[in-house]
């Protein structure tokens, strides 16, 4: 712990998005290639990493970054190198440079024979990912990740396997979860792996820590960024420009999303309190304030911090319902995606506000269920007298 309070912010970030100089020289270099360009990840924190990566490797990425640094950091890149000829180890004259997140052309250099796959999301926000690249002497390296909504990247595994292995796996995974895991774009896959390591909790990163070290052994190059555009977007470019159907609310992939019950619930209670109410409210005035609590619960549920999420999910949704034969659906998930994305008010359109309400009915209907299947502890004046009356007459 002293170690960590030493730490400059810098380095600290690097340490909590899964370096470990601990690790083998190699598997240190790796994950400071994949490291290199994420946002919250500086050069000069890579820069003093490098320097204690006792690989010639790591002598040829400073090489590289000191090509195009100035001021504070190409003096922390020197201190590096200077550190590691203190070892023996000096680049090659030929070092060639390392990708950065900054230039688009690694992405697109990148060999296209990996290949992705995907399950739908389940009703508890979790899914599966497959990453896979042809080995040299035959067969895969399969990078697979359960990713939770809610946790992150909750299980991650890498390793070799044959198609026939792959072939047997997936149809295991369908017939045991009763659902079907399609062809994907490896860059969706990619992102959902990535952006699920990153939602992961720091004290729960101990089993999937190997994960971008894991990656780069398919993926010689940084993880996406911000700038990603979802795939769906060029595929139902025309749907995406319209208005979401309510058909969509039909489709099991909708109807299994669900919210954190902590987010949710102040929204459930307040409708509940509503149509519980002692002031006698007609059915105009109890419906207004049911469209109060659903305009509130879009804004909370799927406005402001909580749209990127909400986007995401409705892209998914929607690149799911596409590559299941599900074109004409999946362009209003596309297209709802797009409001959220766009900065529409999405509480004026009927999509999300049927989407919400259905939503908070269906847990308001749950709870009501669940109480008249409980034992009442208290009764009330009139019945206890019917009880004891029941009681005398036996």
């Amino acid at each position: 712990m002293a170690q960590l309070k030493d730490l400059s912010n810098d380095d600290l970030n690097l340490r909590k998005a899964g370096f470990n100089p601990a690790a083998d020289p190699e598997d240190a270099l790796r994950m400071l290639v994949a490291l290199r360009g994420t946002p919250e990840v500086t050069d000069a924190a890579i820069a003093r990493a490098l320097g204690g990566v006792r690989s010639p490797g790591a002598a040829n990425m400073l090489a590289t970054m000191e090509a195009d640094a100035s001021g504070a950091l190409r003096r922390e890149i020197r201190r590096s190198l200077f550190r590691l000829r203190q070892s023996g180890i000096v680049p090659a004259p030929d070092a060639e440079p390392h990708p950065r997140q900054t230039s688009p052309a690694p992405t697109a250099a990148i060999a296209t024979d990996i290949e992705g796959m995907l399950s739908p999301i389940d009703v508890t926000g979790v899914r599966l990912i497959w990453l896979m690249k042809p080995k040299a002497r035959g067969g895969l390296n399969l990078l697979w990740g359960f990713s939770s909504e809610e946790e992150g990247l909750i299980g991650c595994n890498f390793g070799p396997v044959s198609r026939r292995e792959l072939r047997a796996d997936r149809l295991r995974v369908e017939e045991r979860a009763g659902v079907k895991m399609i062809e994907a774009d490896w860059r969706l896959c990619d992102l959902i792996l990535c952006e699920a390591y990153r939602a992961t909790p720091e004290n729960r990163r101990g089993p999937v820590g190997n994960f971008f070290a894991w990656r780069t052994e398919l993926i010689p190059a940084p993880p996406p960024g911000d700038d990603f555009v979802h795939p769906i977007y060029r595929e139902l470019a025309v749907e995406a420009a319209g208005e979401p159907g309510l058909e969509l609310l039909k489709e099991p992939e909708v109807l299994a999303w669900r919210f954190p019950a902590a987010e949710i619930k102040p929204y459930v209670d307040e409708i509940a309190e509503v149509q519980q109410s002692v002031i006698v409210l007609n059915p105009m005035q109890r419906e207004d304030r049911i469209a109060s609590v659903i305009e509130k619960a879009i804004d909370g549920l799927l406005g402001g911090a909580a749209a990127f999420r909400a986007r995401r999910r409705l892209e998914d949704i929607a690149y799911y319902l596409a590559h299941t034969g599900r074109r004409r659906t999946g362009g209003y998930a596309a297209a709802a995606a797009a409001k959220i994305r766009d900065g529409a008010d999405i509480k004026r359109i009927p999509f999300f506000q049927n989407l919400i309400r259905t939503m908070l009915g269906a847990l308001i209907a749950a709870q009501q269920e669940k109480e008249r299947e409980e034992p009442r502890l208290i009764m009330t004046p009139a019945e206890a007298m019917r009880a004891q009356a029941q009681r005398q007459s036996r």
